[in-house]
């Protein structure tokens, strides 16, 4: 049987595990910042005196970055090449840090926010980068096995994130809001900007480490390796000539399967503190929830590295996860409590192995369309914009146990007739490439 981990074609990297080593530290940095977001929305609530709804932007503008960004990221990857790009994304990552933890200070709405969108501009340019070249190090049937391990590093740094914040930044934060109850004016203008200013030197610490490193990845010994001359088959480099990402409909499926993906596991990991606080749950347990999460994605990515593509394919797994998304999002509505948001936490293990099952599924067979597929793929990431701010303000009106089902089902549904039907499309017009996608091997 060919080894999953093994060089997909002569050329490819002969250090595997030195360069899975380094994007394993990528993808570490990833989750680290994706997964603040969830302890933030608690900060700014209080920092910046906000209802719901507008703290519930810091999502909306962090995921919309990756809309706007990645396509740019990926003409930029063209021109850099992948060591540069990696390291200006990693620069353009600490500019933003740097610039939400000044804002935040000073407790600057727009200008936090600003930080944020220039975060997750670094983290599309990053994701752009190495997302494929992860899915291309190996056979792509065994791609799901090598995100995995991208994924494991990824969840262990959102573990610790809300942790480290939540030590750091967020402690004491429910005396903090009961002590706000009663006072106003001068006074409580003080109280926040105590509170706000906690959060200045941990972003400045982050700067510093990405500043350190994007030095380090420049001087990594981490290979040029191009998708575009490695996932291809013979047909493809036959046809190539003339053949766009409009050619792959199991593409443009795949970037809506991810859109709706990203959407839920943000519900679940982001919003997890709000769903918490509908019971009327303290905030000083509320803020540690996204950890949970995450520790269930962690099982998850275990679980799938121990099972695919050996015991079973990538697709049929993703099947399996989608149904248990909508089994425990269900559940998740016909209990209260802790008990409802342990559903919503067990939610991470059936969202772990869909980014490693998607995002292979929809790439396969682009040949050189794939940095453009790769981008539109990352512009799906938007999803963890879009869904989360339905919630909030759709939990304004309605029973938020209710929309938070009626949020959830159809995505997962959705995702369940990717992995059945959805990557097969394109089969009818001919293109093996593609069959061979749908397949995942014989």
């Amino acid at each position: 049987m060919t080894d999953p981990g093994a060089p997909a074609a002569d050329g490819a990297d002969p250090h595997l595990g030195r360069s899975i080593a380094i994007a394993g530290a990528l993808f570490f940095v990833i989750g680290f910042f994706t997964w603040l977001n969830g302890p933030l929305i608690t900060f700014v609530r209080l920092a910046f005196d906000l209802n719901e709804v507008n703290s519930f932007l810091v999502l909306m503008v962090f995921y919309l970055s990756y809309f706007v960004l990645a396509l740019p990221a990926s003409w930029i990857l063209r021109g850099t090449g992948l060591k540069k790009g990696l390291a200006l994304a990693l620069t353009v990552m600490a500019v933003g840090a740097g610039a939400f933890g000044e804002f935040a200070t000073r407790r600057w709405y727009p200008g936090a926010l600003t930080g944020l969108f220039t975060i997750g501009g670094g983290l599309a340019l990053l994701q752009t980068a190495i997302n494929p070249y992860v899915s291309i190090l190996g056979p792509i049937e065994g791609a799901a096995r090598r995100i995995a391990l991208m994924g494991i590093c990824n969840k262990a740094a959102g573990i610790a994130a809300p942790l480290v914040i939540g030590a750091l930044v967020l402690r004491g934060v429910g005396d903090l809001s009961t002590a706000l109850q009663g006072v106003a004016g001068a006074p409580r203008e003080a109280l926040l900007d105590s509170f706000a200013a906690k959060i200045h030197l941990p972003y400045l610490v982050m700067a510093a480490i990405l500043l350190a490193a994007a030095y380090g990845v420049l001087k990594s010994p981490l290979p040029e390796l191009k998708p575009s001359e490695v996932n291809a088959s013979a047909h493809d480099e036959a046809t190539a000539a003339g053949r766009s990402v409009f050619h792959y409909p199991h593409l443009w499926l795949g970037v809506l399967c991810l859109f709706v993906y990203v959407g839920v596991e943000v519900m679940a990991g982001d919003a997890i503190g709000a769903y918490g606080r509908g019971f009327g749950l303290p905030l000083d347990q509320t803020k540690f929830f996204t950890a949970f999460t995450l520790a269930a994605m962690l099982v998850g990515y275990v679980s799938g590295l121990l099972l695919t593509p050996n015991f079973v394919s990538q697709q049929t797994y993703l099947r399996a996860s989608a149904l248990l998304g909508v089994a425990l999002a269900a559940g998740a509505f016909l209990t209260h409590g802790y008990a409802s948001v342990a559903c919503v936490a067990a939610l991470g293990f059936a969202n772990a192995m869909m980014w490693p099952a998607i995002f292979p599924l929809a790439i396969k067979g682009l040949g050189r369309a794939t940095e453009t597929g790769s981008a539109l793929l990352v512009m799906g990431i938007a999803g963890g914009a879009i869904i989360p701010q339905a919630f909030a303000v759709l939990k304004q009106h309605y029973d938020f146990q209710a929309v938070f089902l009626g949020l959830m089902a159809p995505c997962y549904l959705y995702i369940f007739f990717y992995a059945w039907r959805g990557h097969r499309a394109g089969v009818a017009v001919g293109t093996p490439a593609v069959i061979a996608a749908a397949a995942g091997g014989p």
